[in-house]
C-alpha cells in the first residue's frame, strides 16, 4: 500500500491588519508582487480523511475559493483574537453539505468567546423551527493531551501570546506556531525532531506578543527542524529581499504556499525559494 500523501496550505500568512494595510502607501503595500499580498494567517491540513483549517480567518471564504478547496471537515482554533476566528461562519456551508455537525478544536475560554461572538449558531431552536440557514457546530475540547482527526495525531503545543496561554499544533512532523512571543521551556520537547517548522515572525522591531524576526531565528536555532517558515507577517517585510537575508534553512511563508507530508514527516526539504 502506497503512504499517504498530505499537504499543508498556507491560507493566510499575514498579520491582523492584513498586508496591503487600510491606509497605508508604503512600498510594500503597493507591491506588485504577488506574495507581498497577505490575508490574516492560517493553515489548511489535507489529511488521510479529510481537510481541516487551523483557524478561521475574516478571510476564510476568500482563500479556501483561491485554494478550490470544496470540504472543510473540521477547524482547530489557537486562540480566540478577532483575526483567528471572525471567519467562523464562512464553514456553515460545509456542515450543510456534509449534513452534520462541524467539530470546533480549541480550549474551553476559546469556546466561550466563540460561543459569545456567534451566538446566533448556538442558541437553541424552539421546537416548530427549522435550523435552515443556522450553521451546525459542535465543540471539542482540546488540552495537552494529544488527539486523533481525520487520520492524523495532533499533538498541540502550549505557547505564549504576551501573558496569553494560546496553542500550536503538531502533526507529522510538521509545527504550526502562530502568534506565540515565549514559547514555554515544557514545550521545547513536543518540538523536537521536526521536518517543518511554521513559526510567527511579526517584523524587525520587538513586540510585546509576538517574535520579532531576531527572536524567531533564535527559537528555530535552539527547534532545529529540517526547515522553517515564517508567518504573521507585517507590511515591514518584503518579500524578495528580506527573504534573501534569512538563514538558508529559513524562508518566509506566503498566501498559497503548499508543504507536502506523509504520515512518516514532510515529503520534501526543498531548497530555499525567494
Amino acid at each position: 500500500m502506497s503512504e499517504f500523501s498530505g499537504e499543508v496550505v498556507m491560507l493566510g500568512t499575514g498579520t491582523s491588519h492584513g498586508v496591503p494595510m487600510v491606509g497605508c502607501r508604503c512600498p510594500v503595500c503597493l507591491s506588485e508582487n504577488p506574495k507581498n499580498n497577505r490575508t490574516r494567517s492560517s493553515i489548511l491540513v489535507r489529511a488521510p480523511q479529510g481537510n481541516f483549517v487551523v483557524d478561521t480567518t475574516p478571510e476564510l471564504r476568500i482563500q479556501l475559493l483561491r485554494e478550490s478547496v470544496d470540504l472543510v471537515h473540521a477547524a482547530l482554533f489557537t486562540h480566540a483574537h478577532a483575526d483567528h476566528i471572525y471567519g467562523l461562519d464562512d464553514l456553515r456551508q460545509f456542515g450543510h453539505l456534509l449534513d452534520r455537525e462541524i467539530p470546533l478544536y480549541c480550549e474551553e475560554n476559546v469556546e466561550q468567546q466563540i460561543r459569545q461572538s456567534f451566538a446566533y449558531a448556538f442558541a437553541e431552536l424552539p421546537s416548530n423551527r427549522k435550523r435552515g440557514a443556522i450553521p451546525r457546530f459542535e465543540f471539542k475540547s482540546v488540552t495537552s493531551t494529544p488527539f486523533h482527526l481525520l487520520g492524523l495525531t495532533i499533538q498541540p503545543v502550549r505557547l505564549l501570546h504576551g501573558q496569553l496561554p494560546v496553542f500550536g499544533y503538531r502533526f507529522a512532523n510538521i509545527a504550526y506556531c502562530t502568534d506565540v512571543s515565549e514559547i514555554p521551556e515544557e514545550s521545547f520537547p513536543l518540538l523536537e525532531n521536526l521536518d517543518i517548522l511554521i513559526l510567527d515572525a511579526l517584523r524587525y522591531r520587538e513586540h510585546p506578543t509576538h517574535f520579532n524576526i531576531t527572536q524567531a531565528i533564535e527559537a528555530v536555532e535552539r527547534i532545529r527542524p529540517q526547515r522553517a517558515y515564517f508567518t504573521h507577517l507585517t507590511h515591514e517585510i518584503d518579500h524578495d529581499r528580506a527573504n534573501r537575508a534569512l538563514p538558508e534553512n529559513i524562508s518566509f511563508a506566503w498566501d498559497g504556499l503548499k508543504i507536502p507530508f506523509s504520515l512518516s514527516g514532510a515529503l520534501s526539504n526543498s531548497p530555499k525559494t525567494v
